[in-house]
């Protein structure tokens, strides 16, 4: 009864912590399905996804091969082999000695190195920060030597570990310079200027940087997802069995135990799967709302930007009537947060070239240009996640999820 105890508690540990880590990637697969993909010029503060190819003036040079890249990872391996005398009791009690061979392989060296890159795509330029992060990179070497090859002591240690068969695997991982990767993670503001970058944040529940594009990514976790719930259930179904065996042979047996123990693990399933799915659904409203407040910040920037450029404008064009008369017009309706007034300062500059000269208005001018652009991603952004967000609340089963939840759809914007 002991022993089946032991076995009882030690399958329910394993199959609930194969349930746990379940949910783990079924978060990560739904937070990768519903976070629209940034442009590297739009992006914000929050837990980001984007898209581009990797620039760095300065790349590495990778250990083993030799490549150019952004981060590499490398490892050395020895095999090694031994023979093992043991002595045992066989079922009469009598005393034996028998012999085995047990071998492996060790890991005699290894390293990993990274450095900062841009990721660029149509619209701009990102900074990110790989460390600490997932590295999902291309494996470009996994070779297999003996002491005459060149790379045996030319790229591994001089000794040799005990009990060595002088057989080493060399491998190594690359993101090489120029490749195209795949980014989700925290974004936050650069130190060195006025930009974002994204870098590890120990709030953020995702930081990866992969070669792999979102799909791909998306179903890794899917299947990583299926693979952990049903090998959990799998446990269960067996415990239940095995529990069964005593020290005495088997026992009387009925299928209905374990019919009861996949039953309660489904139930077990049922509860976290809903308990994720609102948690998601939660946190994707959350970020909707982020994302109306990130156009309500670049609105009042350029609130703020605009009466600065209409008064520096004003004082180098005193003589025209007629921009008098058009700045007083856009600096009114700025302040009444009338929409296109941006624009129309800017072209009204384009007009004259003698206010190009002014270092005062060129920098106004950059700063307003930006603020127009990062105003149309915020709201292309904003439309996107919500779309996303009402996209899950029509969706069987999430629908179930959202109605006891009580959430409704959110608005999108309308230029």
């Amino acid at each position: 009864m002991a022993i089946n105890t032991v076995v009882l508690v030690f399958g329910t540990a394993v199959s609930l912590f194969l349930l746990f880590f379940a949910f783990k990637a079924l978060k990560k697969k739904r937070l990768v399905d519903d976070t629209p993909t940034s442009k590297a010029h739009g992006v914000f503060i929050g837990l980001v996804e984007v898209s581009g190819k990797v620039e760095c003036p300065s790349p590495l040079r990778s250990y083993l091969t030799e490549s150019e890249c952004v981060y590499y990872r490398w490892n050395v391996s020895e095999h090694w082999s031994k023979t093992v005398t043991e002595t045992y009791t066989d079922s009469q009690g009598k005393t034996k000695t028998r012999t085995r061979t047990e071998s492996g392989w060790k890991t005699i060296a290894s390293d990993e190195q990274m450095s900062h890159f841009m990721l660029r795509d149509e619209s701009g330029a990102i900074q990110v920060r790989p460390e600490d992060s997932k590295v999902d990179g291309e494996c470009i070497l996994n070779y297999y030597c003996g002491p005459s090859d060149p790379m045996y002591y030319g790229k591994g240690p001089a000794g040799s570990i005990m009990n060595s068969d002088y057989r080493r695997c060399f491998t190594e991982t690359i993101i090489p310079n120029g490749s195209t990767l795949y980014v989700m993670g925290q974004a936050r503001e650069r130190e060195d200027k006025v930009a974002a970058e994204i870098a590890y944040d120990r709030e953020a529940p995702v930081f990866l940087i992969s070669m792999r594009d979102e799909k791909k990514v998306s179903r890794s976790y899917g299947f990583n997802y299926w693979l952990l719930a049903l090998g959990g259930l799998a446990v269960a179904f067996f415990t239940v069995f095995i529990s069964n065996r005593t020290g005495y042979g088997w026992i009387p047996f009925s299928y209905m135990n374990q019919i009861i123990a996949a039953g309660l693990y489904l139930v077990a399933w049922t509860i976290g799967w809903f308990w994720t799915v609102f948690n998601a659904l939660k946190s994707l409203r959350e970020r909707t709302r982020q994302g109306k407040s990130q156009i309500e910040v670049q609105l009042k920037r350029r609130k703020d930007l605009v009466p600065s450029l209409v008064s520096t404008v004003l004082g180098l064009m005193r003589h025209e009537q007629g921009v008098q008369e058009a700045l007083a017009s856009l600096r009114s309706e700025a302040y009444n947060g009338f929409e296109g007034v941006g624009g129309r300062l800017l072209a009204l500059i384009e007009k004259y070239p003698s206010l190009k000269s002014s270092e005062v208005v060129l920098k106004l001018q950059k700063e307003l240009a930006d603020t127009e652009t990062r105003i149309e991603l915020s709201r292309a952004y904003y439309n996107d996640i919500v779309t996303f967000y009402n996209t899950r609340l029509e969706r069987i089963p999430d629908v179930l999820v959202a109605k006891i939840a009580r959430l409704t759809p959110q608005g999108l914007f309308k230029n």
